[in-house]
């Protein structure tokens, strides 16, 4: 994904960068000591976050804090928690002990917030809302953030993991002008603990196939079927359960979700987990190495209103991450990262799909993989769409206009434009797609997705995003040949996107100057570290804790350091180490210490304080 510079106003876009400002620096692991036992289970550790189940679990003050009255509105059912909002001198306040299983590698507090006022200024900070964990400040917000609808907050809280701590929400109004904070659907998500044994580094369930067959109501927003998934466990250690990510359950909430999974075949659904965008599947009998067995479910995905990768603009749907797949269990366990808009938590393994998709035939369907359509009943049309070897699938639909081409190197290319977009743009981003994909084929080896779709739709608030054969874009070359660039950097040679994002982002970015002839010449003498964690090898879990830097470290440093890489290098032996290490990865998946491995092998100079100097751990 390319997050614009700056996102374009609104819920959405306020997500992931506008509210950075208000972060404290991240919690120091030295300050909260953390237990270490040998696993983790997944779990959410909030009791009644929703405010659904009467608010026992919570201490409030005032205890009408906890709510259901008119004069607000809840993100999800029917209650929430009103901080403040009299408009006179007052201190509310909400809490909960809770408890952070140890050795977990990974704690997420999530929750969201509305803020209305009756201040008029621009510049002072009257009414302020207080959110902290044991005794550490994680954010502060005021009349200043207002908005119009509700936003998500996210923490990373790990370095609390084996404690019971206190989360807590204090309000505080001044004697005039109302500002009121509004909380909903609180929850800290723990996962990434160590399954055992921990040694074991198999990435497993492997060769995944999934077959679906859906179909649409009249506008292409709901979609009903089945879906079946089969694996085979390549790992010396049993497999006793699966889990399903749920991904596009974050769009909505645990009381509507957007994705929902029943009927379960092949094994025992169990609880949902992480925000519900991870669902456990016990199988029936331990699964040993070199065995197979099909799991089977019935699917329903309502896609929700918002140009979105999971949304859709007017007619035009747009429905990535939709198909539940298989979570990845490797040395690290089970990952169940949770979901971030910042950028991607997905790491999944390269699998074969067949979707077939039946919907009304004045919808144009793109998806991943080749397409072929067939008449259906009523004025209906099948699309069946085949992938091989991909890490997820995609689609969209909508009465979109459709141009087609082929590149120089027989790529067959096709542009789906919303109303809006003239043809003359549309024309140009099919040659840039058409350049694009021919220039990084020849950097990093062949295309081998077949034809190749692109969505186009200037709503867009996130920028473009890459699916294996799709992407969702505006009408930006740069954006595209970036996006097209996550063909080879995240779709061919995978990772783990949500701990190693710059893998795939910092790569994609150097291949979009690659094609765009940009030599990075001085960029490196620009950078500017924000503090001394920051590194272009950090997690999601810290760059949604540092969201204002996530691109700048990511995207900038990221691939300046790749061009400073070329220059101890040279320009040859940089080619050939990339061209082979796409090779060498091929369908698979790729770390950070594989290629810091790889450059080394590359060159007879020590690069070990090349690696130091530009923040390149692991």
């Amino acid at each position: 994904m390319r997050p614009p510079p700056h996102k374009a106003a609104g819920t959405a876009a306020l997500t992931a960068a506008a509210l950075a400002a208000f972060f404290l620096p991240a919690v120091p692991a030295a300050a909260s000591p953390a237990a270490a036992p040998a696993d983790c289970t997944a779990a959410q550790v909030v009791t009644d976050g929703g405010f659904e189940n009467g608010g026992s679990a919570w201490t409030a003050s005032p205890s009408t804090v906890i709510t259901s009255r008119t004069g607000q509105t809840a993100h999800g059912g029917s209650s929430y928690a009103w901080l403040d909002g009299t408009g006179r001198t007052r201190t509310d306040s909400l809490a909960q002990s809770v408890t952070i299983p140890g050795g977990c590698g990974t704690a997420t507090l999530s929750f969201w917030l509305h803020i209305d006022t009756a201040e008029t200024t621009s510049a002072t900070a009257y009414d302020k809302l207080t959110a902290k964990i044991g005794g550490t400040t994680l954010g502060s917000w005021s009349n200043l953030d207002k908005n119009t609808g509700y936003v998500r907050k996210s923490f990373d809280v790990s370095s609390f993991a084996g404690q019971t701590v206190n989360l807590s929400f204090t309000g505080t109004e001044d004697s005039s002008l109302q500002t009121s904070f509004v909380l909903d659907d609180i929850a800290l998500d723990t996962s990434g603990g160590t399954a055992p044994p921990a040694t074991d580094p198999t990435r497993t369930p492997a060769a995944p196939s999934y077959t679906v067959n859906l179909s649409s109501d009249t506008s292409g927003t709901a979609w009903t079927g089945h879906e079946s998934a089969t694996f085979t466990n390549a790992s010396a250690t049993a497999l006793n359960e699966v889990y399903l990510r749920l991904w596009d359950n974050y769009h909505g909430t645990c009381d509507a979700m957007p994705i929902k999974v029943t009927n379960v075949t092949g094994g025992t659904a169990g609880d949902l987990s992480v925000a519900c965008t991870a669902l456990k599947i016990t199988l029936p009998a331990p699964l040993a190495q070199g065995q197979s067995a099909t799991i089977g479910f019935d699917l329903g995905i309502t896609v929700p209103s918002g140009a979105d990768r999971f949304g859709h603009d007017g007619a035009y749907s747009f429905i990535g991450n939709a198909l539940p797949v298989l979570a990845v269990r490797d040395a690290a366990g089970w990952h169940l990262d949770p979901y971030t808009d910042n950028g991607e938590a997905f790491y999944s393994l390269a699998a074969d799909f067949k979707v077939t998709l039946d919907h009304p035939s004045g919808l144009l369907v793109p998806a991943t993989g080749t397409s072929t359509d067939t008449p259906g009943t009523g004025g209906r049309t099948v699309t069946t769409a085949t992938a091989s070897r991909v890490r997820d699938f995609a689609w969209a639909a909508g009465p979109f206009t459709k141009i087609s081409g082929t590149s120089p190197s027989g790529v067959a290319v096709n542009v789906y434009s919303v109303s809006g977009i003239s043809s003359t743009s549309a024309r140009s981003m099919l040659g840039t797609a058409e350049s694009a994909v021919d220039a990084h084929a020849a950097r990093f080896g062949a295309y081998p997705y077949g034809e190749l779709d692109a969505v186009l739709d200037n709503n867009y608030w996130f920028g473009g995003m890459e699916y294996p054969g799709f992407v969702l874009d505006l009408v930006s070359s740069t954006a595209l040949t970036h996006e097209i660039g996550h063909q080879w950097w995240y779709g061919i040679v995978g990772d783990d996107e949500y701990n190693s994002p710059w893998l795939d982002e910092s790569f994609a970015d150097y291949a979009t100057d690659l094609a765009q002839g940009n030599t990075g010449t001085n960029c490196w003498n620009s950078v500017s570290w924000a503090s001394s964690t920051e590194k272009i090898t950090n997690s999601m879990a810290y760059w949604d804790a540092h969201s204002s830097r996530y691109s700048t470290v990511v995207y900038g440093y990221g691939k300046c350091a790749l061009h400073d890489l070329q220059r101890v290098l040279g320009d040859t032996a940089m080619a050939k180490l990339l061209k082979d290490y796409a090779t060498a990865h091929w369908y698979g998946v790729s770390t950070t210490a594989d290629f810091k491995a790889a450059a080394q092998a590359a060159t007879s100079t020590d690069l070990t304080s090349f690696w130091t100097q530009h923040r390149i751990d692991g």
